[in-house]
């Protein structure tokens, strides 16, 4: 067996080998978000909140770039499952050439749709002027973020997410270093406060797409040749596209959810608990890391069995990584629940963004099962090549706070304990729906699947 074959072997041993380096490597790319969240903290609250703010608007690159490396990652994953390698070659230069072209638009677009977007959040003063610098020069570098994400996904195809996960340890130690020298002007440079915090994560972005494309070319299934005489093909960025648009427009309606949530919460609570909320948003993320390697892991597992015809395996990928991301999250709540006021209180010394963050994360934990549930299931849909739940679920947790907040908020007066616990509500609900889909789904993708391969795979 290639190492690089997910059809064949332990599925066990598969989401080990792929999940734990994505883990690791986001486990530094969170905490390259915490330095910068410390650092603005040190600069002024209205910095943190300033940070706080950009993030719905910071997630938009996320999310293109995460639709271009899922899109990618699921094709690709599928075309070595059929043994297709010039398929996988063909994808490779498309998805770049889309990459490529998205961040130079995205360049172009920064100038004007920031502030506009910054002052729909009700934002203004010095956490609206310093939010904005901050995210324009994200913005400029927006090429290598999607870039990055796109030759990961070529990588995590072949159930290799070790580069990236150096890349990202790496990037963790250049950003540690490199925020301090831009932010506050060390050694003569000079003080470039919320902007600086940017460049130094553009810098890193740079770095790593330099990184991970050496790597992808030494990786085990690149042929320069093969790359040579693919093409940019309308046929191959429809197909690329039919996965990217939902990925990234679910990612996206993350960014609405927080923008939603961000507009309630600075109704209802003001500018110390925007702080709080971003501070324990963080918090909340490195519990959730090691779902993020295994919704890798299950991704491409499944794209590559999809792609080979075997469904048992199928189910087995989904079933193993749902219990493993529930233990995990699971440990993080008995964590999370006593050490809340603790772990905010690395942020920012603020007594009142103390306590609005600790009761954030103490409500929030009673969601956190939710994102197995629901990142586990929409990964095996992708792999299934079935991605557009993704953007309707997405669109029903996102565009249901705005009458759940009001209703909880105003009309029963639980003011900003309403939005919290109209996460909850939220989630659970998605969770139902999701279940309910994805197996309705499986019975079908099984029924379609001939006698021949079902018997192939139990042989």
């Amino acid at each position: 067996m290639k190492k690089y074959d997910l059809t064949e072997g332990s599925i066990l041993s598969h989401v080990k080998a792929i999940a734990i380096p994505s883990s690791v490597g986001f486990f530094f790319n969170t905490m390259f978000n915490v330095v910068d969240s410390i650092y603005a903290g040190q600069l002024s609250t209205d910095a943190l909140a300033g940070l706080s703010l950009s993030f719905p608007i910071f997630f938009l690159i996320i999310a293109i770039g995460s639709g271009i490396g899922n899109g990618t990652s699921t094709l690709s994953a599928i075309a070595i499952g059929k043994k297709d390698v010039q398929e996988y070659h063909q994808l490779a230069r498309n998805s770049l050439f889309m990459a490529l072209f998205v961040g130079i638009a995205l360049i172009f677009l920064a100038p004007f749709v920031i502030e506009p977007l910054f002052r729909l959040t009700g934002a203004q003063g010095a956490s609206l002027s310093l939010g904005v610098d901050y995210t324009k020069t994200i913005f400029y570098g927006s090429l290598f973020f999607l870039l990055n994400a796109a030759i990961n996904g070529l990588l995590a195809s072949q159930g290799n997410t070790k580069p990236y996960r150096n890349f990202l340890i790496i990037g963790f130690f250049m950003n540690l270093i490199l925020d301090p020298l831009l932010i506050f002007g060390w050694f003569g440079l000079p003080a470039l406060g919320t902007v600086g915090v940017a460049l130094a994560t553009v810098i890193v972005q740079m770095f790593g797409t330099i990184y991970l494309a050496y790597r992808w070319m030494k990786s085990d299934l690149f042929d320069s040749s093969m790359l040579r005489k693919a093409k940019a093909s309308l046929a191959t960025i429809r197909a690329l596209l039919k996965q990217i648009i939902p990925s990234s427009l679910n990612s996206a309606t993350i960014a609405l959810g927080v923008f939603i949530i961000n507009y309630f919460v600075l109704l209802y609570g003001g500018s110390q608990t925007i702080a709080a909320y971003g501070a324990a948003v963080r918090i909340e993320q490195l519990i959730l890391l090691p779902t993020i390697g295994l919704n890798v892991a299950v991704l491409n597992i499944v794209g590559q069995n999809f792609g080979a015809g075997k469904f048992d395996r199928i189910l087995q990928a989904r079933s193993i990584v749902t219990k493993v991301g529930l233990a995990i999250m699971l440990f993080g709540i008995i964590i999370i629940f006593p050490t809340a006021p603790y772990l905010v209180q690395i942020f920012n010394n603020d007594p009142m963004v103390i306590q609005a963050g600790t009761t954030y994360l103490r409500i929030e934990v009673f969601a956190f099962l939710t994102y197995v549930f629901l990142n586990m299931n929409i990964s095996v849909l992708q792999g299934i090549k079935k991605p557009n739940f993704a953007l309707w679920i997405g669109m029903f947790r996102q565009f249901l706070p705005f009458a759940l907040f009001y209703f909880l908020g105003t009309t029963l007066n639980l003011g900003i304990l309403g939005v919290w616990w109209g996460i909850v509500i939220i989630n659970w609900t998605a969770v139902a729906i999701t279940l309910f889909y994805t197996k309705s789904q499986l019975k079908k993708l099984e029924s379609e699947m001939s006698p021949s391969v079902l018997s192939m795979e139990s042989e």
